[in-house]
């Protein structure tokens, strides 16, 4: 791999592509770290925390915590990856639709463009849905009693959250064109990879129970308090290591998984022209194992989450949203179940 990366940047051409995409992974990381006026970012974060089985959770996670932050990247290309599903399933529906994604590049260019404009109206709806969560919460700041700052800041709010989705998608098409390509799938697993540095203190954390040596009140050491040590969890000591090898058997089993295909032989008839034979040669059809690749899991996720998302607006106390717990046996059931109908749609639908 380190070869490969080696004699590609010896390539002026393919390095300019490199670099360029480095830049706009950077502005991508500079905007997740710039807070949306008018939003207790702090308080913000604190109260997402018992919210990490809703829909905002999933969304945190793919926005690599810019969600829980209200920075101006919050809602990510969430919004331009719904739009992009939609138009495709609905050229199912519309003749108009199935008609341009047959007219070769020029349809194309027709289907992207109306997926562009639903990209912005999703990203107005999905913004005026995080700030009606923002006021919820009580993490705004502004003025309450003047009428006009609430509207004024409603709407600085969602134009600041709307914009930094537009500009991603930009962002994510200028990496497709001038860049190694892949753009948006790029700015999801950099948003992703982002939160790994939390995974790691977590795995040192579970060390440093293990040995006794977890500190209960790290935040007083400023303050010149003494530390306090949990008591000691010799479990961790295989726990840990044993979480770790079946996190990395998974991502191998996700990586053979993705990368797997079957090959259907083809044989061409053979011919005679004068007095030479032709044809006859063994050649194969590659079709993947995993034609949907993640959207199942990520529709299904959307769709289990959505109980607890209602819950979280109208604060409900029923117990039938309580089976939709994503530690109950019926979340797992119900999981494996969309995942499995999600993926047979999905392929009827795109082949």
């Amino acid at each position: 791999m380190f070869q490969t990366f080696k004699n590609a940047w010896k390539i002026d051409e393919l390095r300019k592509k490199i670099l360029y995409t480095l830049l706009i992974l950077l502005i991508f990381r500079l905007g997740a770290a710039i807070p949306a006026p008018f939003v207790d970012a702090k308080a913000l974060a604190a109260s997402m925390m018992s919210n990490t089985n809703t829909i905002f959770g999933f969304f945190d996670m793919m926005t690599g915590g810019s969600f829980s932050l209200a920075t101006l990247f919050a809602l990510g290309v969430s919004p331009y990856i719904n739009a992009s599903i939609i138009i495709q399933l609905l050229q199912v529906v519309i003749p108009a639709l199935e008609r341009w994604s047959k007219e070769g590049e020029e349809g194309r260019n027709k289907i992207n463009k109306l997926t562009r404009y639903s990209s912005i109206i999703l990203s107005v709806s999905m913004g005026i849905v995080y700030y009606i969560l923002l006021k919820n919460q009580g993490v705004l700041v502004y003025n309450f009693s003047d009428g006009f700052s609430g509207v004024f800041a409603a709407i600085v709010i969602v134009g600041c959250l709307a914009g930094g989705s537009v500009l991603l998608m930009w962002l994510g098409e200028q990496i497709d064109t001038k860049g190694i390509g892949n753009g948006i799938s790029l700015i999801i697993f950099i948003g992703i990879i982002s939160n790994l540095a939390n995974f790691i203190q977590t795995f040192i954390a579970c060390f440093q129970m293990a040995a006794g040596r977890y500190v209960t009140n790290a935040s007083a050491l400023a303050t010149g308090a003494e530390p306090v040590y949990a008591p000691a969890q010799p479990q961790y000591w295989a726990l840990t290591p044993l979480v770790i090898i079946v996190l990395a058997a998974t991502f191998v089993m996700i990586i053979v998984m993705t990368s797997a295909e079957r090959r259907i032989p083809v044989q061409y008839a053979k011919r005679v022209v004068g007095r030479k034979l032709y044809g006859g040669q063994n050649t194969n059809i590659p079709i993947k194992v995993n034609m949907t690749g993640v959207l199942p899991i990520i529709f299904a996720s959307t769709f289990l989450s959505i109980p607890a998302t209602l819950n979280q607006f109208f604060n409900w106390d029923s117990k039938f949203l309580d089976l939709f717990d994503t530690n109950g046996w019926l979340y797992a059931v119900l999981y494996a179940l969309f995942i499995i109908g999600f993926n047979y749609f999905y392929v009827a639908v795109q082949y």
